[in-house]
């Protein structure tokens, strides 16, 4: 028994791999698209986050000076009832 192999088995073998490559591109080119997405979408959320801060950090020094100044604050008021 011999291991060559004929032209067209050989073809048919250099035919399933270049089909087996082209369908592995095609998902990397899938994946890389879906992690520069979400890379996007992470940059977009670290910014928002980052402005939420800022506001929750001047709300704060808000607060602080209203308090020392003796203002009226909402959680202080009495509610219509009673």
């Amino acid at each position: 028994m011999t291991n060559e192999l004929s032209p067209a088995e050989l073809a048919q073998r250099l035919e399933s791999l270049e089909s087996r490559l082209a369908y592995q591109e095609h998902w990397l080119d899938t994946l890389d698209q879906a992690v520069a997405q979400q890379e996007r979408r992470l940059e977009k959320l670290e910014q928002l986050s980052a402005l939420m801060r800022e506001r929750l950090r001047e709300q704060h020094q808000a607060l602080q000076a209203g308090d020392s100044q003796g203002s009226f604050r909402p959680e202080d008021d009495i509610p219509p009832h009673y």
